[in-house]
């Protein structure tokens, strides 16, 4: 049941961690449709389109201003192995999530994936996600583990699988069209919430030494760098020291995955956003006991399921980025 009485609060106010309830199931509370939202000098505009033509309108329209932009998709949480009400084929979601992006009707320049890729993270099931994301249409495909990634071993079959040239454990940072990109591992120390370590916040802080003020930044990680909804472990705890490392840079913005659910949020020069899963959604925060599958009704599951486009042209100030459900 809603509590109207913490609906009503004032849009400003902020509930224990940080957002007004208002605010919460505003973000959180998407089926059905595309949210765009343009980042430019830390604000963040949303532009609701409520239907998939809609949604179609919108990737063309932030792509097709010049052929020259980065594009990329997001995909997170596709929970391959998955076996529950929730969503009884994730195998089928994830490959109808591919499909979308094989029909984009442009090329991304890179597809990234923020984690659980699987959901008991055995041989079988990285080869299986492997496999399927070699038939993504795509210049490169991109990972960071989840922590349904690291089950029982510390992360060492996925970075056996997927960990190939990548730092410590399993962190690493590239360039293209004159952005840095930054992916991160909080999963592999949980206590409660996401924890980063003193050894990847040393590689964070020698990989931008040398970067431009003004140069974008992206950061990937799988739960959240800020405190989103710490009661069920969505944050961590060490992000604020990453944070500082960046805030001389004028454009930053961090894509996570991990809640299911989208939700954004802006704090200073830094921009982040939530992406949503292939499998299955999860519940708003405080909407629950506890961040457990949802079964949705009857023909609806794909309304909470889906993909996203991030386009960005060089040498501009802001980035445009495009979630669309699963068609």
């Amino acid at each position: 049941m809603t509590d109207d009485s913490a609906l009503d609060q004032p849009e400003g106010s902020d509930g224990p961690h940080g957002m007004s309830r208002r605010q919460l199931l505003r973000h959180a509370g998407w089926f059905g449709s595309a949210v765009v939202l343009t980042v430019a000098s830390g604000e963040v505009v949303s532009h609701i389109a409520h239907d998939q033509d809609g949604a179609a309108a919108a990737v063309a329209a932030a792509t097709a201003a010049d052929a020259n932009a980065l594009r990329f998709v997001q995909i997170s949480d596709s929970h391959i192995g998955f076996t529950g009400p929730a969503n009884t084929d994730v195998t089928a979601s994830f490959s109808e999530a591919i499909d979308q992006i094989n029909t984009l009707g442009f090329r991304p320049d890179f597809v990234m994936h923020t984690g659980d890729l699987t959901h008991l993270s055995t041989a079988a099931q990285f080869d299986q996600v492997r496999q399927m994301l070699s038939g993504v249409r795509t210049g490169r495909v991109f990972t960071v583990p989840g922590e349904h990634d690291s089950v029982d071993d510390a992360g060492r079959a996925y970075r056996q699988a997927f960990g190939r040239g990548t730092t410590g454990d399993g962190w690493y940072s590239f360039d293209t069209h004159g952005v840095h990109f930054i992916a991160l591992v909080n999963t592999l120390s949980l206590e409660k919430l996401g924890h980063l370590g003193a050894d990847q916040i040393d590689f964070v802080r020698r990989d931008v030494a040398g970067l431009s003020p003004d140069t974008p930044i992206v950061v990937f990680s799988h739960i959240p760098l800020f405190a989103m909804y710490p009661a069920w472990g969505w944050g961590t705890d060490d992000a604020m020291q990453v944070l500082a490392l960046l805030r001389r840079f004028g454009s930053v913005t961090c894509l996570n995955g991990h809640v299911h659910q989208l939700f954004s949020k802006t704090e200073g020069n830094v921009t982040f956003h939530s992406a949503t899963t292939t499998a299955y959604p999860l519940p708003a925060p405080g909407q629950a006991p506890g961040p457990t599958p949802q079964v949705l009704p009857a023909g609806h599951l794909k309304d909470a399921l889906g993909i996203r486009t991030v386009t960005y042209k060089t040498g501009a100030t802001s980035l445009a980025v495009t979630d669309t459900r699963l068609a």
